[in-house]
């Protein structure tokens, strides 16, 4: 039993890291498979978060050209999302379980509407970023970013660090409106900014919460979700992106239904 434990959460690892790189959102893959195995929640969005860590890292190295063109973009917003990434982290350890109980099935119908959405967001932010195409990549790097950017991008932080899931959708939505880049260059920062969200909650769940972090659950994960994230980086791009919102829409269903169940009859 613990050695088809293993494999799942390893292929969930997988499969997220994938997603993560591509459009986002894989945490509704991961969290779902943990909830399901019999993970207490808080305890499954720690592990998951750190082990999905490895899968921020290898999808950032496969988007490290694009990043290079907005690295003045990412500068100026990567403190922006380490500091609510840290707020995030500290709202989740702090606050009682009982409270994340009854906001996580808020978060997934959120996350779950971002990913059924997901084609009409991106179309629109492809005709918002239409002009980025073809456009020096330095013209887009020095773009002034104006405070409604930050803010956004501090709440989203702030979201990812507190559930994780989605976050990189949010993230594309909000480029799409208020920065001038072209969807790659978009993406490469959604990725760099998810994974410093990630990481920022990680080094905070290992300082402030050890008690919460199944080691061996994070090994399987960052194992599975730094291959996915090369795989997402590098061929991704030809899956079916149908397919995989089905996925993601049918284990975040499950996740839903899970915690809804255990809010009606208890644990």
């Amino acid at each position: 039993m613990d050695l088809w434990r293993d494999i799942i959460i390893f292929f969930a690892g997988l499969w997220a890291g994938t997603i993560n790189t591509i459009v986002g959102s894989g945490s509704l893959v991961t969290f779902p498979v943990l909830v399901a195995l019999g993970f207490a929640p808080v305890n499954a969005v720690v592990s998951n978060a750190m082990g999905l860590v490895a899968g921020g890292f290898s999808g950032a190295w496969g988007y490290r050209r694009e990043a290079a063109t907005v690295w003045r973009t990412m500068l100026k917003l990567v403190p922006v999302s380490l500091v609510g990434g840290l707020i995030g982290a500290w709202l989740l350890l702090h606050l009682p379980d009982t409270v994340f109980g009854y906001v996580a099935p808020v978060l997934i119908v959120l996350a779950l509407l971002l990913v059924i959405f997901q084609p009409r967001l991106s179309a629109w932010a492809k005709g918002r970023q239409a002009a980025s195409v073809g456009v020096n990549p330095d013209e887009a790097d020095r773009t002034r970013i104006g405070p409604t950017l930050y803010i956004l991008v501090f709440l989203i932080g702030i979201y990812g660090g507190y559930f994780t899931a989605a976050q990189g959708i949010l993230l594309m939505a909000v480029f799409g409106i208020f920065l001038h880049a072209s969807l790659q260059q978009s993406n490469a920062i959604k990725v760099i900014l998810s994974l410093v969200v990630n990481l920022v909650a990680a080094v905070s769940y290992l300082v402030f919460a050890p008690e919460r972090i199944h080691w061996p659950v994070v090994l399987l994960i960052a194992v599975g979700s730094l291959i996915g994230g090369f795989i997402g980086a590098k061929v991704g791009r030809k899956l079916s992106p149908g397919w995989l919102r089905l996925v993601i829409v049918v284990l975040g269903l499950v996740a839903l239904a899970n915690m809804v169940a255990k809010l009606i009859v208890g644990p």
